[in-house]
């Protein structure tokens, strides 16, 4: 009589940290191939591809592997004067990683998980963040945003000034 043996095969899976990095790594990809944000001067930046909403894209520091910037529109909340939606970024060039600090989509994040959420709501919205972020940058390369429609305006605008 033979004996049968069944393999399992192993599926690797990813953690929930593992996954937002490998989003970190997508954003990353989608942002360097929309704007060299490596090489861009630090200031206000405008994208215009003529369909009324201009992109702004703020370059608050720069410094030898990181990248800190504001992506938003030139619209504002009317309640809080904030620009929305708006994503503050930390790019990290050595390690190919851009991540979404915070965003603003019509409400801040203590508004959104309280001040001291516990780590899996954290992350979870990290998540969201960076999902958000993923999908906009795409929507910008589609409309046709890229370093061939970006224009230096100024330096650091005065209301950045502070966060800089």
């Amino acid at each position: 009589m033979s004996t049968v043996t069944t393999r399992r095969m192993h599926i690797p899976t990813l953690s929930r940290f593992g996954w937002l990095m490998g989003l970190y790594t997508e954003n990353h990809d989608r942002l360097s191939g929309l704007f060299q944000t490596a090489r861009m001067e630090q200031g206000r930046h405008v994208s215009s591809v003529g369909d009324g909403l201009d992109l702004r894209v703020d370059v608050l520091e720069q410094h030898r592997y990181t990248t800190e910037l504001r992506l938003s529109y030139s619209m504002a909340d009317p309640v809080t004067g904030e620009p929305d939606p708006s994503a503050y970024l930390r790019q990290y060039h050595d390690a190919r990683q851009l991540e979404a600090t915070h965003c603003y989509i019509g409400r801040r994040w203590q508004d959104v998980i309280g001040m001291y959420p516990p780590a899996a709501e954290l992350i979870d919205h990290r998540m969201r963040m960076n999902t958000f972020l993923g999908k906009w940058l795409q929507y910008l390369g589609d409309r046709g945003h890229g370093i061939h429609t970006l224009a230096a305006v100024e330096k650091i605008p005065p209301d950045l000034q502070k966060t800089a």
